[in-house]
């Protein structure tokens, strides 16, 4: 008992006084001894010395405000500071005249204002001298007055996406209006970031259109202000700027070099590009990919944007007919402008499953995966609120605010296809596993790729792939320790194979803690066979319920307690945690592959059937009465 006693007084100071320093302290011998003999290691503490990303921080990585060219003209009258105040959690007064709250404010947001025109619609209203004496812009302006604002707004940003816009008007990167927009954008993030609380990114969206397809990429600074401002933002007007993503690479290249700074790009929701967003052969110029294009995507885009408000881009059911859970929010009308009906074949170019199908098969022919991204959601919200909640979400745009109208007006109309109103989507949002929350510790979380996109919600995901994983691991209630040290993280390559079997993958997900239980966990597993075909398959590895499966491997659904009538729910049905430790049945060694887990929730009310409740109306024909949240891990590799 002595002994025992002695032990813990040492272990005592260990705790006080911490660290490897704890080691150097003289202890009596038979304490030391009774250390190493029952309790190994110098802290009976399992959380000091810990060095690994402890907190999912939720942020939007793709918000518009009144800076945005297109957000200005439909009507968003909220500039950067206040984007950045209501995201921290301050209640505002939408551009509509509405409160708006959200339910928990962010940990981060980066603020994504179109780069091309930045800044002009503010100064538009504001009747500046060097607008207004353009007969063009004095005319638009009166006109806003007069109350045709719809009117003006719908010309402009057409003319916008023609390349029609006059160029006496356009906003340039080297005309002291566009730079004055980028000093107040910098300087609003600047004043919102309080690291360890809420973190304000510096960024913009480089706004690539060709012949309507949408090739967006949104800019993330690691950066402060003082480097931010050594150079504006990329655009796509020519002789500065240019729509080719190569170009933007080498902007993006010239930066690091001439500033000393950090920074990187998402590729946009690809399912409005027309299937541009990930050729297999050839750009969209007929240019063949090479080694300089793979290698510099591979560089440059670490993530990729797999849901946000104008549809979900996980998968899409014509690729992967198999996947009960494929048809989500889907938008496969057209392209970004309608210009262009869509057709099957271009669907294999937008979405994200199949990209990452397609990068294994570039890497064998090219050498490099140049689509290995980790998987993130965010809104695109052009209202300057990240409005992702069902029960709170507040459109695409002003015009799309809420209104007992909105549902049933178009969003998109066209002669090559209708979005209607309830088609808007309210998603997404991003987790980043940072060790804290600094501008530093997110943006390396997103380069490593530790991170999870979900459509709304906020569930705590874990995802690691190894070798070694037992069930013990899970049950220690502290996955991520083993997690780390047997294995890697999302975003992460599989270490080299270790005696025989296949890779074993330890998931774990706790439901958003005011939100739905969760239906099932599933992994998706694509590979690449000898013969250079692409495959995929779902696995369910995870589910509440008791549920078996059936004849046909499926399980069965896990139920629905929605009432449209009151817009509510229940959660007896489904778990307030899953996890598993899973072993690929079907590994092959010599192939190479990928694995990234999928949270299903149980069924909740849709932001359509909120709209139906509170403005007392029907809910339109064809619109989901509830909704099945979902997140999406990035994927982990495995390379023969």
């Amino acid at each position: 008992m002595k002994n025992l006693a002695m032990s813990f007084v040492v272990l005592a100071y260990v705790a006080i006084l911490g660290g490897p320093a704890a080691a150097q302290i003289p202890v009596p011998p038979d304490a030391e001894s009774m250390l190493s003999a029952e309790y190994p290691g110098v802290s009976y503490s399992p959380y000091a010395g810990r060095d690994f990303a402890t907190t999912p921080l939720w942020g939007d990585s793709h918000l518009h405000s009144s800076f945005s060219f297109d957000a200005g003209a439909f009507g968003n009258r909220l500039g950067p500071r206040e984007a950045y105040r209501f995201a921290a959690g301050e209640e505002l007064v939408s551009s509509n005249g509405t409160a708006v709250k959200l339910s928990r404010p962010l940990d981060w947001l980066a603020l994504t204002d179109h780069s091309d025109n930045m800044g002009f619609f503010p100064d538009l209203l504001a009747g500046k001298p060097h607008i207004i004496a353009d007969p063009t812009g004095k005319d638009w302006l009166e006109r806003i007055q007069a109350g045709e604002g719809v009117g003006v707004a719908l010309e402009i940003v057409g003319l916008f996406s023609q390349g029609k816009f006059p160029k006496s008007l356009a906003y340039l990167p080297d005309s002291e209006p566009y730079v004055s927009a980028w000093r107040t954008t910098v300087a609003a993030a600047e004043a919102s970031n309080n690291p360890g609380v809420f973190t304000a990114l510096i960024g913009y969206e480089w706004t690539s259109l060709i012949k309507g397809n949408n090739m967006h990429r949104v800019v993330i600074y690691r950066d402060d202000g003082d480097k931010a401002l050594k150079r504006v933002p990329y655009t796509t007007y020519p002789p500065q700027g240019s729509p080719d993503p190569r170009d933007l690479w080498k902007w993006l290249d010239s930066y690091e070099k001439e500033t000393g700074g950090d920074i990187l790009a998402i590729a946009h929701n690809g399912n409005l590009s027309n299937g541009i967003m990930f050729p297999l052969e050839a750009q969209w110029n007929g240019r063949k990919l090479d080694t300089a294009y793979v290698t510099e995507r591979d560089r440059w885009e670490p993530l990729y944007e797999a849901t946000q408000i104008k549809g979900d881009g996980e998968a899409h059911p014509y690729l992967s007919p198999e996947d009960e859970f494929a048809n989500y929010e889907t938008w496969d009308v057209a392209n970004l402008d309608f210009s262009e009906k869509k057709t099957q074949d271009m669907l294999a170019g937008e979405y994200a499953r199949e990209a990452l199908k397609r990068g294994l098969a570039i890497e064998k022919r090219l050498g490099t995966n140049p689509y290995k991204f980790g998987q993130i959601g965010a809104t695109d919200s052009h209202t300057s609120l990240s409005t992702a909640q069902e029960d709170n979400f507040f459109g695409k745009h002003t015009g799309s605010e809420p209104s007992p109208k909105r549902m049933n007006h178009p969003f998109f109309e066209s002669e090559n296809g209708t979005i209607e109103g309830w088609q808007q989507v309210s998603s997404g949002l991003a987790a980043v596993w940072a060790k804290e929350n600094t501008r530093e510790a997110i943006f390396d979380a997103m380069e490593r790729k530790e991170v999870y996109g979900s459509t709304g919600s906020r569930p705590l995901v874990r995802f690691f792939g190894g070798w070694e994983y037992t069930r013990r691991d899970l049950q220690s209630r502290n996955p991520a320790f083993t997690g780390y040290d047997k294995g890697v993280p999302m975003g992460g390559d599989l270490q080299a194979r270790k005696g025989s079997g296949g890779p074993r993958f330890m998931v774990f997900a706790l439901r958003d803690p005011i939100g739905a239980n969760l239906d099932r966990i599933q992994i998706v597993k694509g590979w690449l066979d000898d013969e250079g075909e692409t495959h995929e398959k779902v696995y369910d590895v995870a589910w509440s319920g008791g549920r078996e499966p059936g004849a046909n491997g499926k399980l069965p659904p896990v139920g629905d307690t929605v009432d449209p009538a009151t817009a509510s729910y229940t959660n007896t049905i489904g778990a307030a945690e899953l996890g598993t430790i899973w072993e690929d049945p079907d590994f092959e060694p010599g192939l190479s592959a990928f694995y990234y887990a999928r949270i299903l929730e149980i069924p909740t009310p849709r932001w359509t059937t909120f709209d139906a409740f509170r403005f007392d109306i029907p809910i339109p024909e064809g619109a989901p009465v509830s909704t099945q949240e979902r997140a999406y891990t990035s994927p982990i590799w495995y390379k023969p």
